[in-house]
């Protein structure tokens, strides 16, 4: 909400400013409104003359009169930086104290509807027949407003200027607080939204990577059975190198009628140095294997570790903004006056 387009109500406890403003009027004998800027009153005017509320306000053009009277001089008197005592469009006296929001004006609070000089017939009958009502029973109406020194009445302007002040940098204050306690407890909001999140999100993958880390385990323990089943071709490999060598033997001590089985028994041999050869290059790479393996899960684990910091970190940083949320909860509720 823009300055320009804030209502006194946003900004001001209206129950203490009516307070005010009727403990003001009867203190000093005079009546007294808060107006907006326009000159329509915000609070329930204190004591009121019938000469103003039934007659002059109580007819369309005496009304307009009064509204534009009330906003002209409440503006004037933010102009000149001092309170503005005035003779309103019917022919009383009046003063306005602006009401300000960080230099801009949001309203005034007016006081008055006396006279400094003794009633002037003659003028009030032309402004009852200006505004369409009966001539006689204004002036019976305005016989009744009192009389009151000059001096008097500039000093209740003065005393309303000030406390007109005071109240503008008050309303100013809490409407900055307001507005920060408001944007602290949206941020603490999101912020804390996001945390729970992230810790949701570090929580999976501390999740997902002791999964990876089971699989990996498993991969390793599947290498190492491999191992020993290379083991175990060796060891047919070697036998049926010593088979293949003891075939050859025979082979040679049977002579020309062993040459059939010399070659049967080359081919053995030849196959087990094959197997051997083979067996070799498997347990090699199954050597690479486990180590990759080990390497992967000691990074794991460190992966892990670091991701079950990192999850802890951010429950801790989301429990803060739990407890800072809280702070700003209060603080809003305190700008709010709840």
């Amino acid at each position: 909400m823009a300055e320009q387009e804030i209502r006194l109500q946003d900004i001001f406890d209206m129950d203490f400013i009516q307070k005010f403003q009727d403990d003001f009027a009867r203190a000093v004998g005079m009546t007294a409104v808060t107006v907006d800027l326009n000159g329509t009153p915000v609070t329930h005017p204190t004591d009121w003359t019938d000469f103003c509320m039934k007659y002059t306000r109580g007819c369309p053009k005496g009304k307009a009169r009064c509204e534009k009277c009330n906003a002209d001089n409440g503006a004037k008197a933010a102009r000149e930086g001092r309170p503005q005592v005035y003779e309103c469009h019917a022919g009383l006296m009046d003063f306005a104290a602006p009401i300000m929001l960080n230099g801009k004006q949001v309203g005034s609070i007016l006081g008055g509807q006396v006279l400094t000089q003794p009633l002037d017939e003659e003028k009030y009958r032309r402004v009852a027949q200006e505004i369409g009502v009966d001539p006689d029973e204004y002036i019976a109406a305005a016989r009744k407003i009192q009389v009151v020194d000059r001096t008097r009445l500039d000093h209740a302007a003065q005393t309303l200027y000030l406390f007109a002040g005071v109240i503008s940098k008050m309303g100013y204050y809490q409407y900055r607080l307001k507005k920060m306690s408001e944007s602290i407890n949206d941020t603490t909001m999101h912020v804390s939204a996001a945390m729970e999140e992230l810790a949701a999100s570090a929580r999976d993958v501390d999740s997902n990577q002791k999964a990876l880390n089971t699989e990996i385990k498993t991969v390793s323990e599947v290498a190492g059975k491999i191992t020993e089943f290379t083991r175990l071709i060796e060891d047919i490999a070697k036998q049926t190198q010593l088979l293949g060598l003891n075939a050859s033997i025979e082979a040679a001590r049977a002579g020309a009628a062993g040459a059939g089985f010399s070659v049967v028994a080359e081919e053995i041999r030849k196959l087990a140095e094959n197997s051997k050869s083979a067996v070799a290059e498997i347990q090699n790479f199954t050597g690479q294997i486990g180590h990759s393996v080990d390497k992967t899960v000691e990074k794991g684990a460190n992966t892990s570790e670091i991701v079950s910091q990192q999850a802890k970190a951010i429950e801790d940083c989301a429990n803060d903004l739990m407890g800072l949320s809280e702070t700003s909860t209060e603080l809003f509720n305190l700008a709010h006056d709840k």
